[in-house]
């Protein structure tokens, strides 16, 4: 049992995604003896492009399941993300497309909130895209927002 906790244990951390930060928060919902039903508006750099930001709106359930822990938050989100600095073009072309940058639990299991990028050569654009899957369920909802790589003076 020691053996498979460890297991476990090194493969989170082997996850190299963001880490967001909340910027705020509005009700949605008003709970009275419980916390209330809310958007969230968490940001977290590119942890591979250097002077990409990204902002992450999503709901987030209140109520006494909320507080636990064990509500199911819904599949609802919006992405937005902008050059904040400069980015080093030479490590554009070692990115894969479909990297997953962000990555959060929505639920005690199954369900999880991802970002994920892509490259379009052509445009030389950077694309996130933001979903919210569930292992038994298809159709993610989903938003993206373009970076447009620019030189920054």
């Amino acid at each position: 049992m020691k053996k498979i906790v460890v297991f476990f244990l090194v493969l989170m951390g082997l996850n190299v995604t963001a880490h967001s930060e909340e910027i705020g928060e509005v009700t949605t919902v008003f709970k009275l003896l419980s916390p209330n039903s809310k958007i969230v508006i968490e940001a977290f750099d590119d942890p591979d492009v250097a002077g990409v930001t990204c902002h992450v709106s999503k709901a987030k359930t209140g109520g006494i399941k909320g507080a636990v822990g064990l509500a199911e938050d819904p599949s609802e989100a919006s992405i937005a993300c902008r050059q904040m600095g400069p980015i080093d073009t030479s490590k554009i072309a070692e990115l894969k497309n479909g990297d997953v940058v962000f990555k959060e639990n929505r639920s005690l299991i199954f369900k999880t909130l991802q970002v994920v990028r892509f490259f379009d050569k052509k445009r030389n654009v950077l694309i996130y895209l933001v979903y919210s899957d569930k292992l038994i369920d298809g159709s993610p909802k989903n938003s993206i927002s373009t970076v447009p790589i620019m030189k920054w003076n």
